[in-house]
């Protein structure tokens, strides 16, 4: 396969991942989906919590495109494309887990425009606990902190986060 065609598969998926993942987020973990996810949007208690499980699901696709590609001799495209999955999931774990949540200590504070708008964006998504008028799927796109405010606060939500960044 040529490396060019192999690149734009891998950063197509990179893209196309977040719309997958803005999808999931909404439909199916505000959704039918609840019963794990719910506990994200709780106070943590240990080092893990049942949402967890949700890094495991959509990983598999992953895996199972990188072996057949890498191992099992199928189209050299699901190589990329598993790696285009596993490289949204290691943005979303630094992003989401460790920039967001501090799963990880660290030292780091959002200073750019872009950085400082989806960090305020996610913490206006966890201003609501229920499955039920919150705001922001995305986890690498988000709108402008005003525009979730006045949604928020259309939907009968209640800011209780601070929004500005650490």
């Amino acid at each position: 396969m040529n490396p060019w065609l192999g690149i734009l598969l891998f950063l197509g998926t990179v893209a196309g991942m977040e719309g997958f993942a803005c999808a999931a987020h909404r439909w199916v973990m505000h959704g039918p989906g609840w019963f794990l996810h719910a506990s994200h949007h709780r106070a943590r208690t240990g080092a893990f919590e049942w949402n967890d499980l949700y890094a495991v699901v959509f990983a598999i696709p992953s895996i199972v495109l990188l072996l057949g590609g890498v191992q099992l001799g199928w189209w050299p495209g699901c190589t990329w494309i598993g790696a285009g999955i596993a490289a949204y999931g290691a943005i979303y774990f630094g992003f989401h887990d460790v920039i967001v949540h501090k799963r990880l200590p660290h030292r780091y504070v959002a200073r750019s425009r872009y950085m400082k708008r989806i960090v305020q964006a996610h913490r206006l998504h966890h201003a609501v606990e229920s499955k039920h008028g919150t705001v922001s799927f995305g986890f690498l796109w988000a709108p402008p902190a005003d525009t979730l405010k006045r949604q928020l606060k259309a939907r009968g939500g209640l800011i209780r986060v601070s929004v500005a960044p650490d």
